[in-house]
């Protein structure tokens, strides 16, 4: 065996992983972040339960990138044929490299813009505390990180797409 007919077997599998990591990451980064904000909140909430609302939308926000890996990942599985019926496509290891490559802006900027936006959102929490009227300002600083998640996937989504095999 070649090295070049070697590492062609390898293509599928880079395309795979890169896939697995861009919803796994970001899973990992969403969970993380929103922990984050479970822990400042139940703080919270345990002196002034009547803001669990408003508390409640500061911990949803740092779990919307698991959200955007898993469409990468969808994106990632419809390209390769996997919900075609014919199997998946087989791939050279360079496309399997370009795949893996595709996936992987949103599998790093989902791990850790959630983190930070977890971040961002449990520091919200203190100013709840503090200002209820408020807290909208923190919701804003959420807001921007959350804009370099969605550059991330975009970036992935645009590249999957011109993917061609």
């Amino acid at each position: 065996m070649t090295v070049i007919e070697f590492f062609g077997s390898w293509g599928t599998a880079l395309a795979l992983l890169g896939a697995a990591l861009a919803v796994a990451l970001s899973c990992v980064g969403s969970a993380r972040g929103t922990g984050l904000v479970g822990e400042a909140g139940a703080g919270l909430l345990s002196e002034q339960p009547n803001r669990f609302a408003k508390v409640l939308i500061l911990q949803v926000i740092p779990g919307t990138q698991g959200l955007y890996g898993l469409i990468i990942w969808f994106i990632a599985l419809l390209r390769l044929g996997a919900f075609a019926g014919d199997g998946i496509a087989v791939l050279t290891f360079g496309q399997g490299i370009a795949f893996f490559c595709a996936c992987l802006p949103m599998a790093l900027g989902g791990l850790h813009s959630a983190v930070a936006q977890g971040r961002v959102a449990a520091a919200s929490v203190g100013i709840l505390a503090k200002q209820e009227n408020e807290w909208s300002k923190g919701m804003i600083m959420c807001i921007i990180v959350e804009f370099y998640a969605i550059l991330c996937l975009l970036a992935s989504i645009l590249t999957l797409f011109r993917l061609e095999f």
